[in-house]
């Protein structure tokens, strides 16, 4: 991507004003007052930007740019955030600099003190200034943006809380990182569903860069984006091409043929929408590479969940779940 572009944009979950914020929303006077205060000061990545980790990122996302390989390789822009993280101790070493600010574990206090302890993350948005090369050394600063007023979601109800990332290479400015949170207190769930009424799946996210997409399920086909440039096909669809950086592109539909790549079984928590049977699980989620070359996840029916292999042909479908949606899925043949 094009220094000074945006990535990584996705919708917040649906959400208005609770009733009678305006007026009575005293926590967001307290909550407010911390905005421009430091998430995080002097912040320093453990290691360096470095070849193995480039490598290593380049082949979890199928990314096969030659941008990103060789000696005058430069790090995928969407690894930005990459390099600042402080990895999976559960504390940070002492003076590290990798950890939150007191005003920011302050604010998430005021949050669980009135009772909006659930989390979730809505949305991103990076902007890269310069590109990032093996041997950089990086920096950060980390401020909190904004504090919503109290919103009504699905969800439930809660704050949008925005923290704005700095990130620099040996003292250059090299892109920023917002990232934005909801903290919130869970809606009421209904204890059953009313009669007569089957339990349905969660709707899926559609926005401008993957309508597509489900305008071709809606007709039975599975699309997947093609570069005009180079020609490059991508899943899932992206505004741009990895390979070629190409921003204009067209479809080809998939032919349904796939094996299945690798999988997982959910055991928990039940949730009978996912089952025909109304037992709720547990039940396969697989990666299928299609047979032109890209991966997608989806259910694999025809078989008993813990009969899904991987190198198991399937064979795409499409499943109704409820009148209002329609998925993609994968068939195997028991013994396949």
């Amino acid at each position: 991507m094009k220094p000074g572009t945006r990535a990584g944009q996705a919708d917040e979950p649906e959400a208005t004003p609770a009733h009678g914020a305006e007026a009575s929303d005293q926590l967001y006077e307290r909550l407010s007052a911390y905005a421009g205060r430091p998430a995080a000061t002097a912040g320093t990545g453990r290691d360096p930007v470095n070849a193995t980790m480039i490598r290593h990122w380049c082949e979890a996302m199928g990314d096969t740019s030659p941008a990103y390989r060789g000696p005058d390789a430069v790090a995928p822009p969407t690894m930005l955030q990459a390099w600042t993280m402080r990895g999976l101790s559960p504390d940070p070493e002492p003076d590290d600099g990798t950890g939150r600010s007191a005003a920011y574990d302050e604010l998430l206090g005021l949050l669980d003190g009135a009772g909006y302890t659930s989390v979730v993350a809505t949305d991103c948005e990076q902007e890269y200034l310069r590109p990032l090369r093996p041997g950089d050394l990086i920096t950060f600063d980390a401020v909190i943006d904004s504090v919503s007023r109290r919103k009504t979601t699905k969800l439930g109800t809660g704050y949008f809380v925005t923290t704005r990332m700095d990130v620099r290479a040996d003292g250059e400015l090299a892109g920023t990182h917002r990232f934005r949170i909801l903290k919130y207190r869970p809606a009421k769930r209904r204890t059953a569903e009313p009669a007569g009424e089957p339990p349905l799946r969660p709707r899926p996210v559609i926005n401008r860069d993957n309508a597509g997409f489900w305008d071709g399920v809606a007709e039975h086909r599975l699309l997947i984006q093609r570069c005009t440039d180079c020609a490059t096909l991508r899943f899932p669809w992206l505004p741009g091409c990895n390979a070629c950086a190409g921003q204009e592109w067209d479809t080809v539909e998939a032919s349904g043929e796939g094996t299945v790549f690798s999988h997982v079984v959910m055991h928990h928590p039940s949730f009978p929408a996912f089952d025909p049977s109304g037992g709720g699980g547990p039940y396969a989620v697989a990666l299928i590479e299609l047979a032109e070359g890209v991966r997608i996840v989806g259910n694999v029916t025809g078989v008993p969940y813990d009969k899904v292999r991987v190198g198991l042909p399937v064979r795409l479908e499409f499943l109704r779940t409820d009148p209002d949606l329609e998925l993609p899925v994968f068939r195997a043949s028991e013994g396949g």
